[in-house]
């Protein structure tokens, strides 16, 4: 069982595990292009390295016209008739009610394409399945970063972003969140945004590199939702991301998560002193609000030690 859960857990640092992404194959595979291959980008086809490389492939230069064969959606209109071609997002499993596809496969022009990727931006999944970690909440599927943020990959790639629990029960509910600009560029491991809590400010690392496509205005206008609900209603931006697989590699997921949080709660419970320490054994519930509690922690040691970013 070990061993299962741990190549689940390597194959997910390896190809981008989506949220909620219930279809394994391979657009190519759907269409009868290639005998096997299990989709590892989230059917973000656009930004795929091997939906590139087949289409590079099935260029007619590429081979001679005897030998050549033809892309996915050549194939899949070679096999269905006009009125019974299925659209992508059913043969994905983005949506489970049939529907046909009326535009040959240009999606870059379907208004039902474009509406996916609107209600996407406006609509929640459902809420995610939580573990806890030495008292921290932990959304399963989630990817989580070093500075205490979670990623989550939606349908088509697209990336939902906001605090860990961690983070919240240490600073506490912040009283403000200042998010970046619509399109604004932010890169992994360096300042994205920042939030605040009466006198302090914190700058917050972000956890992969991409477009800013939406902001929760909801919780900038009620960032303690942040602090009540952080892997749903708390949700704080959306992005297009740049170069996801390569992201993975700085990020935890699965038992690789937990783990890292509980070395975290250890290391906090440290700073607090000896008496907090022999906690850590006995898998007490985490502290809420632990800054209001231990101010002489200091603000800016906590961000240091637990955001890896300095005084904002």
């Amino acid at each position: 069982m070990k061993e299962k859960t741990d190549k689940s857990q390597e194959s997910a640092k390896k190809a981008v595990k989506g949220f909620q992404v219930v279809e394994e194959e391979c657009i190519w595979m759907k269409a009868g292009v290639v005998n096997f291959r299990l989709c590892d980008n989230a059917y973000d086809c656009y930004s795929c390295p091997f939906d590139k490389g087949m289409k590079k492939a099935m260029k007619p230069e590429a081979q001679s016209q005897e030998k050549r064969e033809t892309s996915w959606v050549e194939h899949l209109k070679w096999n269905y008739a006009d009125a019974s071609r299925p659209c992508r997002h059913a043969l994905t499993g983005r949506v489970t009610a049939p529907k046909v596809c009326t535009k040959n496969y240009e999606c870059y022009h379907c208004a039902y394409d474009q509406m996916l990727d609107e209600a996407d931006l406006l609509e929640l999944p459902q809420a995610p399945k939580v573990n806890q970690a030495s008292g921290y909440r932990m959304a399963q599927d989630y990817y989580y970063h070093m500075g205490h943020c979670w990623a989550r990959f939606e349908h088509s790639g697209r990336v939902m972003v906001g605090f860990d629990d961690f983070l919240v029960k240490v600073f506490g509910a912040p009283q403000s969140v200042e998010l970046p600009y619509l399109g604004s560029k932010l890169v992994q491991n360096q300042v994205g945004w920042f939030f605040e809590r009466g006198e302090h400010k914190a700058a917050i690392l972000s956890p992969v590199s991409g477009t800013v496509l939406a902001v929760n205005q909801r919780a900038k206008e009620h960032p303690e939702i942040s602090q009540e609900d952080p892997y749903h209603e708390g949700w704080l931006m959306v992005l297009e991301p740049k170069m996801p697989k390569r992201d993975l590699k700085r990020l935890y997921f699965g038992n690789e998560s937990i783990r890292w949080v509980e070395q975290e709660s250890k290391k906090l419970l440290s700073l607090i002193g000896p008496e907090y320490d022999r906690l850590a054994a006995t898998g007490a519930e985490a502290i809420g609000d632990l800054y209001d509690q231990f101010p002489d922690l200091g603000w800016d040691r906590l961000v240091k030690t637990f955001l890896h970013t300095e005084k904002a």
